[in-house]
């Protein structure tokens, strides 16, 4: 039986998303290390908490970075 994700996002979603984000990005090289970055900590981040979470850091990386392009209004004034 395959795993399915809480989030019900489908590929073809992550695929639009990743594509907006690069179309939207001035360096297609840059957002690929910004993206792979934030996998890479929110995999440790998720270890250190042993947190089991069902989607990969990856592609959580790419929705949340979508989001805060698609609404800024996420980030917020510190």
């Amino acid at each position: 039986m395959l795993k399915r994700s809480k989030f019900e996002t489908t590929q073809s979603q992550i695929m639009h998303r990743a594509e907006d984000l690069i179309s939207a990005a001035s360096n297609r090289y840059r957002i690929t290390v910004q993206v792979a970055n934030r996998a890479k900590r929110r995999r440790y981040e998720e270890y250190e908490n042993n947190e089991d979470v069902m989607m990969k850091p990856v592609l959580r990386a790419i929705i949340e970075m979508s989001d805060e392009l698609t609404q800024p209004e996420i980030i917020g004034e510190v």
